[in-house]
């Protein structure tokens, strides 16, 4: 249910905009933004008064709310310009950056940013008109350790979780970015169990058998 502010927000903003809107309109206007969070909306109607000339649309808000989705500019520079490096993005990058790949591949890299910028925006504006949230996946390249670098980072910035990064990582990396997020305390940093050491001298003895 869209809280009495954002409706008085979205009439003064249209009103300073040069259209006024009727409670009823003005109703109907924050109807169309039921999903988003009120702080997003909120923020996004102040970016409206600062930079809309003319008539106020929703699209003209939506586009300007901020929901967790890098900017044009960001997720291109977040890209990995080769196969050795790793990055956490979204669908919508995973999905641009199809469109401009083949371009860099050839060395046109303008032709590419341009590519990737015009579907980039375009997928956004979709996704935040159905109200879709950001999902967030890894692509990992060849450096073993760029992946953990990758997941370090998504984790800082909350978009994916520790538990979620540890177990793609798996144990030995998933251990590295436990440190390297400054963990104290979890599962992988435990010491081994009694049972487990037992576990573990009985596989080495194995090991050894086969291999002399």
């Amino acid at each position: 249910m869209t809280s009495s502010r954002v409706i008085e927000a979205i009439a003064v903003t249209a009103e300073l905009c040069g259209r006024t809107f009727s409670p009823a309109a003005a109703m109907m206007f924050a109807s169309d933004l039921d999903g988003f969070p009120e702080s997003a909306v909120l923020l996004a109607l102040t970016r409206c008064r600062k930079e809309v000339r003319g008539m106020m649309t929703i699209q003209d808000v939506i586009s300007r709310i901020d929901d967790g989705r890098p900017g044009v500019e960001q997720a291109w520079a977040m890209i990995p310009q080769d196969e050795n490096t790793s990055v956490v993005w979204t669908d919508e990058m995973a999905a641009a950056w199809g469109t401009a790949a083949s371009l860099l591949r050839e060395g046109d890299r303008i032709g590419a940013r341009m590519a990737f910028k015009e579907t980039y925006a375009k997928l956004v504006s979709d996704a935040r008109d159905q109200k879709e949230p950001p999902k967030w996946t890894p692509s990992f390249g060849d450096d073993r350790y760029g992946r953990q670098a990758a997941m370090a980072e998504a984790v800082r910035m909350n978009r994916l979780t520790l538990d979620h990064a540890v177990l793609v990582l798996g144990d030995e990396l998933g251990e590295g970015l436990i440190r390297t997020l400054g963990v104290t305390k979890h599962p992988l940093l435990a010491p081994p169990s009694a049972e487990g050491k037992e576990r573990m001298k009985a596989l080495m003895l194995t090991l050894k058998a086969i291999v002399t």
